[in-house]
């Protein structure tokens, strides 16, 4: 046995599973890039043009790498809204809708800190936002628990009342003078602040520290073992004493929360105010960086950078290297496909099983 398999035997399972799964994610990358590089070639473009403009918009300068960093912060956080829910089972389709009232109430609450002390100005909007998406992100949950309605029904319908919503809700009480339907302007000292004086948003830094709580909570808490239990069987869970429906409602709150700051850290970071219609659609795009990350919290992080990467970049291709955004589109779908579809397909088989499951124990 070589000393590279020696040490690679003598690493936890979990440990080793890992590595696995970001060796594999890595080399689908690599294998995405090199047809898109094909693709680019067929269509006679200059492929060392594209891709060097691809780096050099994700990469290439302080500004590029600020704007990389502002597009990953928000999918952290709808990524975490998608991957919490799917650690009990569930399937959060409804982060748009929790992020578009998140941010409606942050921008309300950040107007509301004029002259406040920065942390406090910061700090509130932020917590109004969670708690909004919470409260959104709990309807799907209790009607789960309570009714047996499927959470994915119930939270698409949700998201349309949601976009709708908050426009209203903007126009009627919040509606600042124009045409647009948007909020005054938040606050200055409520803006997001840059990482030591940089340009690069702190919104980042609030975006791993939650991504490293939820990893102790899942990792290391009886009530985090309790979300597993109910996502791998919900009947064998219950006969083990675990009150599947508390895990439920809790499971889409925190995810509606974490939608809630995704709205809320887009507030703050970028617009600087709410808009009616703001989102590209950040909570559906949540769902492919969740699933991307294996549903794991650290694995939603390297997903919504990659994304971020594949944005930023995109619009260099587009802008330097002549590249149609059709044909940019299609690179980063095959990124997205290589690398999520054996994910995916994992995902879906676990849990019409635990479907299964929980039929023949019914």
């Amino acid at each position: 046995m070589s000393g590279s398999e020696s040490r690679a035997s003598r690493l936890p399972d979990g440990a080793r599973t890992a590595l696995l799964e970001l060796g594999y994610s890595i080399l689908a990358i690599i294998i995405a890039i090199s047809i898109g590089a094909v693709l680019i070639v067929i269509f006679g473009y200059d492929v060392r043009t594209a891709l060097a403009s691809l780096f050099q918009g994700a990469f290439g300068s302080a500004y590029a790498i600020s704007q990389t960093v502002l597009r990953t912060t928000p999918l952290v956080f709808a990524g975490l809204a998608v991957a919490l829910a799917f650690r009990a089972g569930l399937f959060n389709i409804g982060a748009e809708g929790q992020l578009y009232w998140g941010a409606l109430a942050t921008a309300v609450a950040a107007i509301a800190m004029d002259g406040a002390p920065p942390m406090v100005a910061v700090g509130l909007p932020i917590l109004a936002g969670a708690l909004t998406g919470a409260l959104w992100g709990s309807i799907p949950g209790i009607l789960k628990a309570r009714t047996g309605a499927h959470e994915v029904i119930t939270s698409i319908m949700l998201n349309s009342i949601a976009v709708l919503g908050t426009t209203h809700v903007t126009s009627a009480y919040f509606k600042a003078p124009g045409a647009v339907d948007q909020t005054e302007r938040i606050a200055a000292t409520a803006e997001m602040p840059g990482i030591l004086g940089s340009d690069i948003s702190a919104g980042l830094l609030v975006g791993v520290v939650a991504i490293a709580l939820f990893s102790w909570f899942l990792g290391k808490t009886s009530l985090g073992y309790d979300f597993r239990a109910v996502g791998l069987n919900a009947s064998a869970a219950e006969y083990g004493g675990v009150r599947s429906s508390r895990i439920q409602v809790m499971a889409m709150s925190l995810g509606g929360a974490m939608a809630g700051i995704a709205g809320g850290m887009v507030v703050l970071s970028q617009i600087s105010r709410f808009v009616a219609n703001f989102s590209p659609g950040y909570g559906f795009t949540g769902i492919a960086v969740a699933v991307l990350g294996r549903g794991k919290p650290w694995g939603v992080l390297l997903a919504a950078f990659l994304f971020a990467v594949l944005e930023t970049g995109g619009m260099s291709m587009q802008l330097f290297a002549r590249i149609p955004s059709d044909l940019t589109t299609v690179i980063q779908g095959l990124v997205i496909l290589l690398v999520a579809a054996p994910a995916a397909l994992h995902a879906l088989s676990r849990l019409r099983l635990r479907r299964r499951r929980d039929s023949d124990a019914g």
